[in-house]
């Protein structure tokens, strides 16, 4: 496994209030419970097809954000795809929505946050807007924006 940053979400927002906090309470799934990284997004609903499209290309140390509705209904990541991820790089997953496969993806050198478990898979329309401005859990999540994840929050830099 890859060293882990060196950074708490506590000191970096003591250091500079203007951060956002997502107030969302989003669960902790990889095997990296620390993790940071350029936003790249993605708005799905119950529909992982652009998702997987999009892990397939190389990372760079990026954290992909899901607006998928907060749906609980189908999980838009298992562990097949988590692995893609950070076979090519990616720092990490924040999904608004749901996953399956829990015990694997604790194994998987990833960091994957998301509101909780389903085992039902998505559909496969090919659906989703990648790189559009997101917004829940009181933050705004633009490409190319800074965001900063451990066991007590998601800090993402001021929206401006």
């Amino acid at each position: 496994m890859s060293q882990a940053p060196d950074f708490t979400t506590c000191d970096l927002y003591d250091t500079d209030e203007n951060l956002q906090s997502v107030s969302t309470q989003l669960r902790n799934f990889g095997a990296q419970k620390k993790f940071a990284g350029r936003i790249r997004t993605l708005r799905c609903y119950q529909d992982n097809s652009v998702l997987k499209q999009i892990v397939a290309t190389p990372g760079e140390g990026q954290v992909l954000v899901v607006d998928g509705g907060g749906s609980l209904d189908a999980a838009l990541l298992g562990d097949m795809v988590a692995k893609t991820a950070a076979e090519n790089g990616w720092a990490g997953l924040v999904i608004f929505g749901a996953v399956r496969d829990s015990v694997e993806l604790a194994t998987v050198n990833l960091g994957i946050k998301a509101l909780g478990t389903n085992p039902r898979k998505t559909q496969k329309l090919d659906s989703g807007s990648p790189d559009v401005e997101l917004r829940f859990g009181s933050v705004t999540f633009r490409p190319g924006m800074m965001l900063h994840s451990d066991e007590d929050g998601i800090l993402v830099e001021s929206a401006g």
